[in-house]
């Protein structure tokens, strides 16, 4: 069993930067690959980034590519969402998730356990 608790979200100006964290509990931290995903009012939830066990490999949404870094500190059973050049239309609650795989995916079905999600508001 993992717990995942997110923080860092909040109110931003579009170009502003955030940093989301989500820190674990339980066993195996570093055996997860891990995701973040989000969802807007009205709107499914969908992938942003996702990294490997290791932190050796990311993969991100369209969206964000070139804006958003997934990093991960396994010493720390943390994982983070590093969000550059925001936009209005990144507002969302932001989840977190951990896959019991090496790689995770992009689907919602591809992870076991989700956080309970921070809001991140962009104003233009």
């Amino acid at each position: 069993q993992v717990q995942l608790v997110e923080s860092g979200g909040g109110l931003v100006q579009a170009g502003g930067s955030l940093r989301l964290s989500c820190v674990a509990s339980g066993r195996s931290f570093n055996s997860y690959a891990m995701g973040w995903f989000r969802q807007a009012p009205g709107k499914e939830r969908e992938f942003v980034a996702r990294i490997s066990w290791s932190g050796g490999r990311t993969y991100y949404a369209d969206s964000v590519k070139g804006r958003f870094t997934i990093s991960r500190d396994n010493t720390k059973n943390t994982v983070f969402l590093q969000m550059n050049s925001l936009k209005a239309e990144d507002t969302a609650v932001y989840y977190c998730a951990a896959a019991s795989t090496s790689y995770g995916g992009s689907r919602n079905s591809d992870y076991d356990y989700w956080g309970q999600g921070t809001q991140v508001t962009v104003s233009s």
